[in-house]
């Protein structure tokens, strides 16, 4: 749920020699929580985290030792390996060592050379113009060097997106759908959706005149652990999930239908295809058989000129392609050798290998590569089949005039045993989970499993992890949808081990970050999206518009304030809940949505199915009954219909649960003053059921449902083109033909 930043202060008491190192190292040991209460963290909690970051800190003398040790290796770097500005601003380097005015020698990335004299600030930093032209430049001020990144002011935004296009002017309002990427059919026996899948159903929407299709993350998974099957845990942010390629378009069906046969498992795939539900480890298994095999039957399958492009995208992958392969390699050779007596949990995770392979760098695991050449090969194939389907996709999408096209989803973070982390171990923060603090929803806080950057390995190694990860995620998308936006200003860390409630927020480099990602984002011609949904900081909405990052306007959460409801209700009658706000009073600067993979549908809201799940698995908190819940929903219902009925978009008597006023619904959304509007193609068939219920990790089928349509027919009915027409102009009625 989406917290409104309180705007008092927070009370300030003198900080003790703890908290003093806390806050050295980046730490918040004050906060204000969901109620925008004033939280201390407990000393208790702080200590378990400035341990796990490597900082003693039990006694007064331990925390005075480990500030001065943190200033002491912040002085040994004279100058950042990267620096980031903006476009037309006074360029500031930190030599706070230096007198005087030095000679400075600027190369930009055109080859341009611009050299002059840099002049000390009082606060001993160095000063030099401002530097007009974008990109990665190349800075030497005497002996020391770095590279400045030189963004502009915003991101590319949705109506750059239109105007490269060629649609600077339009009177129906740009929309797109949202899907899980798995679970799409196409016609085909498949288990699963794929990218061919991606790519028909970008087709499909643009001929409702559709921009874009918003997708869950495709990132690499584990390809010997089919168990771990969650998008928002994946072993490396920098790849893809092959699951998701459709070697077909590469190979011919002829040739699948080959595998298939020789594999004899032809029919198995069709079974598979036909369920409700994924299963996920027969079909991992399957597919990866079949990827096998065409693998192995390469050569007379693949013509020289593919076989040579596979070779070139692997030289491009370089250092990050070939430890992931590594790492996949690595794995399942120990998982292999763990059916021979083994402990399986060492053979999975990197941090229990032999200490000879914890690093790609290390030459136990060149060795491995050379004696698996292979097997390396092979799973750098999977990268490459993936990559392909994922660029047909995109470009299959601007080919039938989308003007975005593909939004991709970046996770906020990495299985800590996974591939990402191996390779990246100094960027990455060891020994800590990702995750968040008590809130309305979540009165225990949320341990999320997953790892994140740490922001002083960023730092010190030139944000080279976090830009990486930029390009990877852009190279074959017209958007990104960042998840847990809050995490570029601050993170709730939870050592591992801890309860949720024992983290802390750890402060990011909001402003260096932002930059990058803007840079980034015009060099690829993306849009951003910015998750900023939960404990928000202060301001930091207003620093991501600012920035030209969209942030999310769910309908559900886009209600009157308390103080609000008391101007239009002044009544003593005990109050209703919150009213429903008009789209047009929605924040501007987002993506307007009826709802996220973490909700429910609109049906689904409407009937209360969302309530029947957690009745059935006891996820109410204390004092909170089923009929309870069923009530006050009944309630929430009136309010919308009221809310609808104003707009006039509905009149005549409120539907019943088992009748949800789409139509209406999609209308009216439409009507939100955002540059985009993105329709849950849930939400665009009528469907009950939601994607993943948080909280859970049993007893709901998360991340499992497929769509029963086909996505090359998504708007033959009457029903759906006129919910596409209700979302992109804003009124109900039969649809018109086309």
């Amino acid at each position: 749920m989406m917290h409104k930043p309180a705007s008092a202060e927070m009370a300030r008491k003198a900080p003790t020699p703890l908290q003093l190192l806390a806050i050295r190292a980046g730490l918040q040991p004050r906060w204000l929580d969901a109620w925008s209460q004033p939280r201390d963290v407990p000393e208790d909690a702080l200590r378990r985290v400035l341990d796990g970051l490597g900082l003693p800190c039990a006694t007064t003398g331990q925390c005075e030792a480990s500030r001065a040790w943190l200033a002491a290796d912040d002085a040994t770097q004279e100058l950042p390996p990267l620096l980031t500005a903006e476009r037309g601003e006074t360029l500031v380097v930190p030599l706070a060592h230096t007198v005087g005015q030095r000679p400075y020698r600027l190369e930009l990335e055109d080859g341009a050379l611009v050299t002059g004299t840099a002049v000390r600030r009082d606060d001993g930093a160095m000063e030099l113009p401002p530097v007009d032209v974008c990109g990665y430049h190349h800075l030497r001020i005497g002996e020391t060097s770095a590279t400045v990144a030189v963004a502009p002011p915003r991101c590319y935004g949705v109506a750059d997106a239109l105007r490269h296009a060629g649609r600077a002017q339009q009177a129906a309002r740009p929309w797109g759908l949202s899907v899980q990427l798995y679970a799409l059919r196409r016609g085909m026996p498949t288990g699963m959706g794929d990218l061919t899948a991606l790519a028909e159903c970008c087709a499909s929407a643009a001929r409702q005149q559709a921009d874009a299709v918003a997708i869950n993350p495709v990132h690499a998974g584990f390809a010997a652990l089919p168990d771990r099957y969650s998008p928002y845990a994946p072993s490396s942010r920098l790849l893809l999930n092959p699951l998701y390629a459709d070697p077909a378009a590469v190979f011919g069906q002829a040739a699948v239908d080959q595998a298939l046969g020789a594999l004899g498992a032809t029919g198995t795939l069709a079974a598979l295809e036909a369920r409700e539900e994924i299963d996920w480890i027969a079909l991992s298994t399957l597919r990866y058989q079949v990827l096998r095999w065409l693998w192995q039957h390469r050569d007379r399958l693949l013509s020289s000129g593919q076989l040579q492009a596979c070779e070139a995208f692997r030289a491009r992958g370089g250092n990050a392609l070939h430890a992931h392969a590594c790492y996949e390699a690595i794995q399942a050779s120990r998982l292999a050798d763990a059916t021979n007596g083994m402990n399986a949990g060492c053979a999975t995770d990197w941090r229990c290998w032999p200490v000879t392979l914890r690093s790609p760098g290390d030459a136990a695991v060149t060795a491995f590569a050379s004696a698996h050449a292979n097997e390396i090969g092979y799973y750098a194939f999977l990268q490459w089949l993936a990559a392909e389907g994922l660029a047909g996709a995109q470009r299959t999408a601007r080919e039938a005039g989308m003007a975005i096209g593909v939004i991709a989803d970046l996770a906020v973070g990495t299985d800590p045993g996974g591939s990402h982390a191996w390779s990246r171990q100094q960027e990455i923060l060891a020994g800590f989970h990702a995750g968040a603090p008590p809130d309305i929803y979540n009165p225990l806080g949320q341990d999320w499993g997953v790892a994140v950057f740490s922001p002083r390995g960023l730092r010190q190694h030139g944000y080279a992890a976090f830009i990486e990860m930029l390009r990877a995620n852009l190279a074959h998308a017209g958007g990104l949808r960042i998840d847990h936006a809050l995490g570029l200003a601050r993170m709730w860390l939870v050592p591992a081990g801890a309860a949720a409630t024992e983290g802390a927020y750890l402060t990011y480099p909001l402003q260096a970050l932002l930059r990058l990602i803007a840079l980034e984002s015009w060099r690829h011609r993306a849009i951003i999206i910015g998750e900023n949904l939960g404990t928000v900081p202060a301001d930091l909405n207003a620093t991501l518009a600012a920035r030209g990052v969209l942030g999310i306007d769910v309908l559900w959460f886009e209600r009157a304030t308390d103080e609000e409801a008391a101007v239009d209700s002044p009544t003593a009658v005990p109050p209703g809940p919150p009213a429903f706000l008009p789209p047009a009073e929605w924040p501007a600067n987002a993506v307007a949505t009826t709802s996220t993979h973490d909700l429910p549908t609109v049906a689904g809201w409407w009937a209360g199915r969302d309530l029947d799940w957690r009745g059935r698995l006891g996820l109410f908190p204390p004092g909170e009954t089923p009929a309870a819940a069923h009530a006050s929903r009944a309630l929430e219902r009136t309010a919308l219909w009221q809310a609808l009925s104003e707009a006039g978009l509905a009149s005549g008597a409120e539907p019943g649960p088992d009748h949800a006023p789409l139509d209406a619904v999609l209308a009216w959304l439409s009507r939100a003053g955002t540059p985009l509007r993105l329709l849950p193609v849930e939400d665009l068939l009528g469907t009950v059921e939601q994607t993943n219920l948080p909280g859970t990790t049993s007893g709901h089928p998360n991340w499992l449902r497929r769509l029963d349509a086909d996505v090359r027919h998504l708007f033959d009915t009457p029903a759906a083109r006129a919910r596409a027409d209700a979302v992109r102009t804003g009124r109900t009625g039969p649809s018109r033909p086309r």
